[in-house]
């Protein structure tokens, strides 16, 4: 370890809002999400203060450019709350600053100038705390770039805030090409009759909307939790996309599950519930070398190289298969 638990835990910002954490109960599946604990004061070796290597593929400030056709736009570096567990905690909270309009400028050249970008993803911070007009602003110049083709917008500020989701917001994010909206969210508790309404506002608005959820322990590190959540998800007209093992950012060891559990409770959801409900378990390489599926194959080879597949029961049955080369493919 590192760092004394003293001086990390006095370091961190903490912002969050009585509507969605009124509990003080550590053990509360929200509360846990916000208030700080001294269990995140100590750092231990692995983790890091840019867990997901965002530096090393930033060309210019504010773009990450990790994948050939996509790059992130890092518009802002302030949220509505702040998550005890954030990977990007070093860059984010008050005074930590912004993208200016000159960095705007060069961050939307860099995007223009490279006609392998297909999408683009609006992060931060959170860019859904920026007002409709500075929102519709930027949208639009990303739009009028011919090669980009896709809009993806990363907040957390439905589930959060979502009294910000007024009807002037959600009219800025109806655009041209096709806008995704990925909405992060980790428990059911979290999804009030405020936050329905906001959802019900942003599908109006014409957004595809994707949930991302952080598996963090003593939150949601149960298949009832998970399968809870993900049914609501669906039923609200919202997709799982991505079950995120927690990342190695400093002082989250108490929020991190070991990877065989949380290959345990993806391959429990598997069994549950329809696909429709199921996200892609993840864990991102440190260091910049992008996300990889940690989800348990049911597929494998023996040494003689006959395939067997196990089915939710856990029984293993034998699959045929006669190999490539022996079939004349058409």
């Amino acid at each position: 370890m590192t760092d004394s638990p003293e001086s990390l835990f006095s370091s961190l910002p903490v912002a969050v809002r009585e509507s969605i954490a009124s509990s003080d109960d550590p053990h509360d599946p929200v509360a846990r999400q916000y208030l700080p604990v001294p269990d995140e004061g100590p750092v231990y070796p692995e983790e890091h203060p840019d867990p997901i290597g965002d530096e090393a593929h930033s060309p210019v400030k504010g773009i990450v450019h990790r994948y050939p056709d996509r790059v992130l736009l890092k518009i802002v570096s302030a949220c509505a709350v702040y998550c005890r567990f954030c990977f990007r905690k070093e860059m984010v909270g008050a005074g930590k600053g912004h993208l200016g309009a000159a960095e705007i400028d060069a961050a939307l050249s860099y995007i223009r100038s490279d006609p392998n970008i297909w999408e683009v993803i609006l992060t931060g911070g959170d860019p859904m705390v920026l007002s409709a007009r500075r929102m519709k602003d930027i949208l639009t110049s990303i739009e009028k770039i011919p090669h980009v083709r896709i809009l993806r917008i990363h907040t957390r500020v439905p589930v959060a805030a979502p009294d910000r989701i007024t009807s002037d917001l959600a009219a800025a994010l109806i655009t041209e090409k096709p806008l995704y909206l990925s909405i992060h969210v980790n428990h059911l508790q979290e999804i009030t009759p405020a936050v329905e309404s906001a959802l019900v506002r942003l599908h109006d608005a014409g957004c595809v909307l994707l949930s991302q959820t952080v598996l963090l322990r003593g939150v949601n590190d149960t298949v009832d939790a998970l399968e809870a959540l993900f049914r609501k998800l669906v039923a609200l007209r919202v997709r799982p996309y991505y079950l995120h093992h927690c990342d190695l950012a400093p002082g989250t060891a108490h929020f991190r599950t070991s990877i065989v559990r949380g290959q345990a409770l993806a391959a429990a959801l598997r069994g549950r519930v329809s696909g429709l409900c199921q996200p892609h378990y993840v864990i991102d390489i440190p260091g910049g070398f992008g996300k990889v599926n940690a989800a348990p194959c049911a597929i494998h080879q023996d040494s003689g190289g006959a395939w067997a597949a196990t089915d939710r029961f856990g029984v293993e049955h034998p699959y045929p298969d006669r190999g490539e080369e022996k079939i004349r493919i058409v």
